[in-house]
């Protein structure tokens, strides 16, 4: 189970190490270049282990995951399965250096904003962490918000009653519940008022008081918005706002106000900021490759597509080596 199908995880671990495993029974033989990458190699193994032990099926994200988190030069002694979260449906461990901090913080701060690239975890492991806690009674309700904003696109007015219009902008939200649910629990919890979905406007004028609430995609909130959102934390209640400044969906010439808070309470006592970057992406492979090209330059630099277009001159003497 640790080395995996024809030892397809060592393996895994020799091509992102300069290392060379060898197996013998039940004992594992590493040499290396350097003590470094034996001891790096030999503390993901060790990681591994402590996964299975726990209960996780281990396969190559698992890996990557323990190998990012060794590159994120963790302390002495501390793994990731040290900070599992336990649901109804699976063991979630953080997979990189950064998601560890941010389990810290969820765990430790009472208002905490997870900045970063999509795939991240931002989200996911703010809902991990809410359903942990009103599994272990720790609070009385989940409250999930998003702002109901087109991402670039109009689709006018959209048919049903008010639950049928919004629930499109929140499917996200459903989706990493019943990851962690049976889906017969979730509409349970629901339908008893544990679990509230709902979006932004909806918090206007309330108190949020022994709840865990998150908000999503706070990047395409105005200023004020989330202002007003920030002050419903009542007694005994969390918050999480998640989102990436650099993908607002906002009309042109309006401020985010994401980026707005992070400005404003940087330095506030009792408020986590963490921030995720590109080598925190843990979807599919080709996400961060992708996430790359968007950001950097132009293909063909700004003046190709004009030098592309511009017609040829009719004295241009090689016009008729190119007919």
């Amino acid at each position: 189970m640790l080395f995996g199908q024809h030892h397809v995880n060592l393996a895994r671990i020799e091509q992102k190490l300069p290392v060379t495993i060898v197996s013998r029974g039940n004992e594992v033989f590493i040499q290396g270049d350097s003590d470094a990458d034996v001891q790096a190699a030999a503390a993901v193994l060790e990681d591994l282990y402590g996964q299975l032990r726990r209960g996780l099926v281990i396969g190559r994200d698992e890996v990557d995951a323990a190998l990012r988190m060794r590159r994120g030069e963790l302390g002495p002694g501390d793994r990731a399965e040290h900070h599992a979260i336990r649901t109804d449906r699976k063991l979630i461990v953080a997979r990189s250096a950064n998601q560890l901090a941010y389990l810290r913080a969820l765990e430790r701060f009472e208002l905490v904003f997870a900045l970063g690239p999509a795939g991240t975890g931002k989200t996911y492991l703010a809902v991990a962490m809410a359903v942990a806690f009103l599994r272990q009674h720790r609070v009385e309700r989940l409250v999930l918000s998003r702002p109901a904003v087109e991402a670039g696109e109009r689709l006018g007015f959209l048919p049903g009653d008010m639950k049928e219009k919004v629930d499109p902008y929140l499917r996200p939200l459903y989706d990493a519940l019943r990851d962690m649910l049976p889906e017969g629990k979730v509409q349970l919890k629901i339908e008893s008022g544990q679990i509230e979905i709902a979006p932004l406007a909806y918090m206007r004028g309330r108190t949020l008081s022994h709840a865990f609430v998150i908000l999503d995609e706070a990047q395409n909130t105005t200023p004020a918005q989330l202002k007003m959102f920030l002050t419903r934390m009542g007694e005994g209640s969390r918050m999480v706002v998640t989102g990436d400044p650099t993908q607002t969906d906002l009309p042109p010439g309006t401020p985010s106000g994401l980026a707005d808070a992070v400005a404003r309470l940087a330095h506030v006592p009792g408020i986590a900021m963490v921030h995720f970057d590109r080598g925190d992406i843990v979807r599919h492979p080709l996400v961060t490759p992708i996430i790359e090209a968007y950001e950097g330059p132009p293909p063909g630099g700004p003046h190709s597509e004009g030098e592309r277009r511009r017609p040829r001159r009719a004295s241009d003497p090689s016009d008729g080596q190119r007919q």
